[in-house]
């Protein structure tokens, strides 16, 4: 199998260029993307359980990589929330699928919002990790919106071993997230 686009364009030009502009004196300190965490809240799924499956199915086509049910860790009545119910769907990708995932996320997703002007800049967190929310899943193109009966968001984190936003930011900006310019 072939290595992913973006970890080749990662090895030849994004390293050089980061240690260049940073001065680092090692490659080794350039910072790198360690894993993407794309998480579906689905509060809804506290009276239709059917939604916690569809939610699974739709970010394992998305991700290519079997997604997860997360739990409720404490009864709240108000909500007609039990412990231990389904409410949400996560993956964490790592290695050649974050790859695959970031380049179909830059280069065809995002470009298929509505009105899309770039990614907010402001999703980043001090520690060099970046937070995208996205509206909705019909973007991606392995959802079929003829089968989808519930349009929902999600979370997409990018962590990387990047001590400071700046140095994230520019990381990001090297893959090619189309960020929002400044007004």
């Amino acid at each position: 199998m072939a290595t992913p686009r973006l970890k080749d364009k990662y090895a030849k030009e994004i390293v050089p260029a980061l240690k260049q502009k940073f001065q680092y004196s090692s490659v080794m300190q350039v910072p790198k993307i360690e894993k993407i965490c794309i998480n579906k809240g689905m509060g809804v799924a506290v009276t239709d359980k059917k939604l916690i499956d569809v939610a699974l199915e739709e970010i394992t086509n998305i991700t290519g990589q079997k997604a997860v049910s997360t739990k409720s860790k404490k009864a709240i009545s108000n909500f007609k929330l039990r412990e231990n119910m389904p409410i949400g769907v996560r993956v964490t990708l790592r290695g050649d699928k974050m790859y695959e995932f970031l380049d179909r996320l830059m280069s065809i997703a995002l470009p298929r919002v509505r009105d899309f002007k770039g990614v907010n800049n402001k999703g980043f967190d001090g520690r060099g990790n970046y937070t995208l929310g996205v509206k909705e899943q019909i973007i991606f193109p392995e959802i079929s919106i003829d089968k989808v009966n519930k349009i929902s968001g999600m979370d997409i984190t990018f962590v990387t071993t990047a001590n400071t936003d700046e140095e994230s930011f520019e990381l990001l900006k090297a893959f090619g997230m189309p960020f929002a310019t400044k007004n």
